[in-house]
Order: structure tokens, then C-alpha cells, then sequence
């Protein structure tokens, strides 16, 4: 049985970019690694639709928050921390573990904070160093309007930080345009690749705040350290070269579709899932959507795990349930990355299948139907 994996995050990664990785080994301090690099590096700065200067690191994209956080944001500074669900608590878990003060706007999972309550909390807290934010709320399938919230930060000193981890290459993130200063995103969401890899953009301004922080509260993390090895194309640690290496395959698939076309085809993928989990009977989840992953509603009846295993053992479709207060409730399917329409055709089909087997009463084929009219008028 083929196994289809789509959960947001890993997500599938390219035949040809896995065979990138079984190359042989290379040494990293070397003038091939420095030019993979440098091209790496210059093809995500077309992703993220920024000229800002571009950071790796090796680590999950976590690593990037943290990063952006303690180079930023002085000991004992404030943070506006922007929550709608489980990624929006991690800014806040991350600015209690150095120390920082968090002002947590938190709405209802399921819902997005919006440009007039964060306008509010920044005339509130006129002292906020930063303010924090998901692109992708991945939990709950919520997206941020950070093209709004980017014009109401920069009337202010306050740094704008985004966690785009799961939407950057999905959805649309234009950094320069939208005002972000440190935009961060990791590998195995949208990007096509292995988890591994984050990379953090970082505006001007944002250099200025970390520039007047006399000392970065982190050793591996210092993006000072990590702009200063750039100056060579090079890192001050040892990197996930062959990471890099087959990076650069998969970004060129990107590339060579186009960033703005890989956002309007994520939007009809994502119009195409609805439409087949709406036409099954079920609410989508989230009042906002994103187009990097579609979240469904459970009835009240039929418990999400019993779905999701059932999904796994009987059709080799992996999709994700949810967290904490909403496991059981609702699930959550990706499209993002190297995910194609026949993909979502089979996994509508088979939660299609898999509800009339619990006899949740479905019309067969009512769903992939669905699907497949969204298709038709592409």
C-alpha cells in the first residue's frame, strides 16, 4: 500500500532532492560549499521576496524564533506575543525562557487576532520591543494579516517578528513589502525538504536592535557571529551541508514555477480540500484559513483519532489531528510543498471512506466530487 504523507509538517520531499542526499560526502570548508551557499541563500531571498540579508542555521525552525528573540530583545524587554493557537504560545514560552516580559494577546482557537487588537495593545504597551506572530497559525489552520499588522508596527519602533514556518512557500509572505523584520521558517514545511534547516531574514532595523544588544544571550544562536561568517558565505559552525546541498534542488523546483504561482496554485489546493470536507458534512475549523493546510470540524460523535488510525492502517494516508484541547475534534490536512491535486483527491476520498464506515451519513462520492468541480474550473 502506498503511503501518503500528509501532515503539515515533514512533509513529502522531492525524488530528485532525495537523491541529492544520498551523494557522497563533501567537506564543508570549502570553496564549493561556500558558492552552494551563497546560491542557496540568494535563491530564498526570491522565497521570502526580500533583499534583506538571509541566516541559516542548523536546527528546526524553532531555532529560528529563539534566534530571533535573543539577538532582538534586551534582557528584561517586553514582547507582544500574538496567540491563536499552540505556535503563537510558543513565542511566549520562548520570551519567558530568557527572561523576558510577555503581553499575551490570545484569541480563541479556531479564530485570528486581528490589526485592531494588536493596534490597541501596541498604544497599550508603547514600550514593547517586539511584537510576535505566526504567518500560519499550523494548529489550528488559521492565517495572520501580517500585511496589516506590518503597516501598524512600523508607524512604531517595535520589531515586527514572524514565525512563517509553515507558510513561507505556501501562502503569500512578501518580507520587504509587508514591513517584517526578522522573518523566520524552517525546512520541511513548504520548502521540500528534511527537518533540519531554518533561516531567519532580517531587515535593517532589526539589525539595529540586535547591533545595540552588547552581548547576544545565546552562543550558538549569535546571529551577529552567523552575519559576520556570511561576510565568506560561510557559518561559524559546522553546517547541514548536504542539507544545503540538496536544498538548492529544491528550491529550484520552486523557482522554476514561480513563488507566485506556487501561492496560487496552494490556493486552490486549499479551496479544493474545503469544498470536499465541506460537501462530507463537515464545518472548517479555523474563521480565517490559510492555504498551507485545510482544518476540519469533527460531528460532535466521531472522535478525530479513531479517523486518523483508521485513514493510516486502511489507506496508508497520514494526516494529523489535533493538539492539546482539540485532539479528538478536529484534522488537519496539508497541502503544502510536494503535494499534488490527486493527493488531496485521495485523502478527501478516503476520510470520505472512512466516515461511512462509522456511519457518519455520506452520499459516496459526494466528496471527491466536490473536489474534483474546484479542479475542473481551474
Amino acid at each position: 500500500m502506498k503511503q501518503r504523507l500528509l501532515t503539515p509538517g515533514p512533509t513529502p520531499v522531492p525524488e530528485e532532492t532525495l537523491l541529492e542526499l544520498a551523494r557522497p560526502m563533501i567537506f564543508h570548508r570549502t570553496a564549493e560549499f561556500r558558492a552552494m551557499l551563497a546560491e542557496v541563500l540568494a535563491d530564498l531571498q526570491k522565497i521570502f521576496c526580500t533583499k534583506n540579508i538571509i541566516l541559516p542555521l542548523t536546527s528546526s525552525g524553532t531555532g529560528a524564533l529563539e534566534a530571533a528573540l535573543a539577538n532582538s530583545v534586551p534582557a528584561g524587554g517586553k514582547v507582544i506575543c500574538l496567540i491563536a493557537g499552540k505556535f503563537g504560545e510558543r513565542w511566549k514560552n520562548i520570551a519567558a525562557a530568557f527572561g523576558l516580559e510577555s503581553v499575551n494577546l490570545t484569541v480563541p482557537y479556531g479564530e485570528a487576532v486581528q490589526p485592531a487588537q494588536l493596534e490597541k495593545a501596541l498604544a497599550d504597551h508603547p514600550d514593547a520591543v517586539a511584537v510576535c506572530s505566526t504567518l500560519s497559525e499550523t494548529s489550528t489552520g488559521i492565517g495572520h494579516d501580517i500585511e496589516a499588522f506590518g503597516k501598524i508596527v512600523a508607524k512604531t519602533p517595535t520589531l515586527l517578528i514572524v514565525d512563517a514556518v509553515s507558510g513561507l512557500g505556501a501562502m503569500e509572505c512578501r518580507t520587504d513589502d509587508w514591513q517584517i523584520d526578522l522573518c523566520c521558517t524552517g525546512s520541511q514545511k513548504a520548502l521540500m525538504m528534511p527537518p533540519g534547516l531554518a533561516f531567519v531574514s532580517v531587515s535593517d532595523r532589526a539589525w539595529q536592535a540586535i547591533d545595540r544588544n552588547p552581548q547576544a544571550r545565546t552562543f550558538y544562536f549569535d546571529l551577529k557571529r552567523a552575519r559576520k561568517s556570511l561576510e565568506a558565505n560561510d557559518t561559524p559552525y559546522t553546517p547541514a551541508h548536504t542539507m544545503i546541498r540538496a536544498m538548492r534542488v529544491s528550491l529550484k523546483k520552486i523557482l522554476a514555477e514561480g513563488i507566485e504561482n506556487v501561492w496560487a496554485r496552494q490556493q486552490r489546493y486549499a479551496a479544493a480540500a474545503r469544498a470536499g470536507f465541506q460537501a462530507l458534512g463537515l464545518d472548517i475549523f479555523p474563521a480565517r484559513p490559510n492555504s498551507a493546510l485545510s482544518v476540519a470540524r469533527m460531528p460532535a460523535n466521531i472522535d478525530s483519532t479513531a479517523v486518523l488510525t483508521r485513514l493510516e492502517k486502511q489507506y496508508g494516508l497520514k494526516l494529523a489531528n489535533g493538539q492539546d484541547s482539540l485532539k479528538g475534534k478536529i484534522i488537519r490536512l496539508a497541502h503544502m510543498g510536494y503535494v499534488d491535486q490527486f493527493d488531496i483527491l485521495a485523502a478527501i476520498a478516503g476520510v470520505e471512506l472512512v466516515l461511512i464506515q462509522m456511519g457518519h451519513p455520506v452520499e459516496p462520492g459526494a466528496g471527491v466530487a466536490a473536489v474534483q468541480r474546484v479542479f475542473a474550473q481551474a
